[in-house]
């Protein structure tokens, strides 16, 4: 069983154009390390997030994170790509979103070692987060 969504995690989704043609941008801030521990998800070989949203996704559909990670005032843009839904009422409480997939990218592998190492420890941990 999950736990409820981090008070401390604060998504703000920025719809695509009315045609479809531009990936929607989330913006996520992360101001402590419990609510980076909830989202992460250290499956995916080059790192992920969930993202909590009711916005319905399609899976491979292109999304824009800007994210904010604890106690760093820079913010990194990350062009992922929907890899799981979690949708509205799934059992056992979860809360609904998608899992985005980080692309395979030095840029981005670099945020992925940041991440991890912003965790530490704790990415073992066998704490219930919103992913697995």
């Amino acid at each position: 069983m999950s736990e409820p969504l981090p008070r401390n995690l604060v998504p703000t989704t920025t719809p695509a154009t009315s045609t479809g043609t531009r990936p929607s941008v989330i913006q996520l801030v992360f101001r402590e390390k419990g609510a980076l521990y909830a989202a992460y998800i250290p499956l995916f070989t080059d790192g992920g997030l969930f993202v909590p949203t009711t916005r319905d996704y399609k899976l491979s559909e292109d999304i824009y994170l800007l994210l904010s990670l604890p106690d760093d005032p820079q913010r990194y843009p990350v062009a992922g790509k929907v890899a799981w839904i979690t949708p509205a009422n799934a059992s056992g409480g979860r809360t609904q979103g998608v899992g985005v997939r980080f692309p395979s990218d030095e840029k981005t592998r670099l945020l992925k070692l940041k991440i991890e190492e912003i965790l530490g420890t704790s990415i073992s941990s066998a704490k219930p987060t919103q992913t697995i």
